[in-house]
């Protein structure tokens, strides 16, 4: 089993910068991709950035420029800098470990943190 908290999030006004971190239960960046999605009020889940067990990033295009992922393999840590903060970006953001055995995706899920930006 795989276990996931996230912390960092809060309250941050725009144009501010907040740092989400999520602590995984064991040395798993080998196998698993790492991501963040994120689930404003009322809407679906979706993906903001991943990091690939070889270190290659992607971003969704609303927050390109904006949002860095990155990981530290030695203490099984992912993170996600978040700059110049806009109110759009309020959500709860979740961290995420998957990967894909024999043609067959696992996904794994933090509990969610809130991140709310308002002035």
């Amino acid at each position: 089993q795989v276990q996931l908290v996230e912390s960092g999030g809060g309250l941050v006004q725009p144009g501010g910068s907040l740092r989400l971190s999520c602590a995984a239960s064991g040395s798993i960046f080998a196998i698993y991709h790492m991501a963040w999605y994120r689930q404003p009020p009322g809407k679906q889940r979706d993906l903001v950035a991943s990091i690939t067990s070889g270190g290659t990033t992607n971003y969704a295009d609303s927050v390109k420029g904006r949002f860095t992922i990155s990981k530290d393999n030695a203490n099984n840590m992912v993170y996600l800098q978040m700059n110049s903060l806009k109110p759009e970006d309020t959500a709860v953001y979740y961290c995420n470990a998957n990967r894909r055995p024999f043609g067959v995706r696992t996904d794994y899920w933090g509990q969610g943190t809130q991140v709310t930006v308002s002035s």
